[in-house]
């Protein structure tokens, strides 16, 4: 009503003026906007079955940044008819919410990775790094058979969770203390694994990449593609966001 009331032609001629009402506005627009966020606990709602990365899984996700692979593929099904018929469920929040950075990416050269866990077996994953046109004849992917050659030398794993504890991910002090011991242990089917699978609901304990005598990169980066999308419930959580 008071802008209404204003002469538009003299306050467009006065810049201090529209300077002064333009502020105001964006003002009144960040108070509506930000002010609530001081009063809710999270802006992600929690999704029964989401848990932090195992050791393993966290070493597989260092290698997979480190060699680029989010610059082609994304971790995220957007929710249209398309996406979903091709990918599977549509990515919830939650699933990202322990990922620093998150691995959303921002195209696909190569199908979207959220929901390729189970999608393979270990020995596809083996011969698809190695040689992705085995597997894949129009694939433009370049061969990662240097990793299988590699043993994994992730460095201190318990000072890593400590690090991700700062940043708010729920490790508990087992956890940490078990971090070297828990990243062998879950790719060692002969190991004993203790509370692994306990503390880590859903965590898959075996070889991955073919030879048990080594523990190398080629292990680390299937274990993490092979948790990808298996962690959550869908239908429980579509019933979870039902209005009640």
């Amino acid at each position: 009503m008071a802008l209404k009331a204003l002469d538009h032609g003299k306050l467009e001629r006065n810049v201090g003026l529209l300077g002064l009402l333009a502020l105001v506005t964006v003002m009144i627009g960040g108070l509506v906007e930000i002010a609530p966020l001081f009063w809710i606990d999270s802006t992600v709602q929690k999704v029964k079955g989401v848990r932090p990365y195992t050791p393993l899984e966290l070493a597989g996700r260092n290698i997979y940044i480190r060699e680029g692979c989010y610059v082609c593929h994304s971790q995220m099904v957007r929710p249209f008819r398309d996406e979903v018929e091709r990918y599977g469920h549509y990515s919830l929040a939650a699933e990202s919410m322990y990922d620093h950075p998150f691995q959303w990416g921002s195209k696909r050269t190569g199908p979207d990775l959220a929901r390729v866990g189970g999608r393979y077996s270990d020995q596809w994953h083996q011969e698809h790094l190695k040689d992705p046109r085995a597997v894949v004849p129009e694939s433009i992917m370049p061969p990662y058979a240097f990793l299988a050659d590699r043993d994994l030398k992730p460095g201190d794993m318990a000072e890593h969770l400590k690090t991700l504890k700062m940043e708010g991910v729920p490790y508990s002090a087992k956890d940490i203390a078990s971090a070297n011991a828990d990243l062998v242990a879950q790719a060692d089917p002969e190991a004993d694994v203790g509370d692994l699978a306990t503390r880590y609901p859903k965590a898959q304990i075996r070889d991955y990449d073919g030879d048990p005598a080594r523990l190398t990169e080629m292990d680390a980066l299937i274990a993490y593609l092979q948790m990808l999308g298996t962690l959550v419930d869908f239908k429980a959580a579509e019933a979870q966001e039902q209005p009640k």
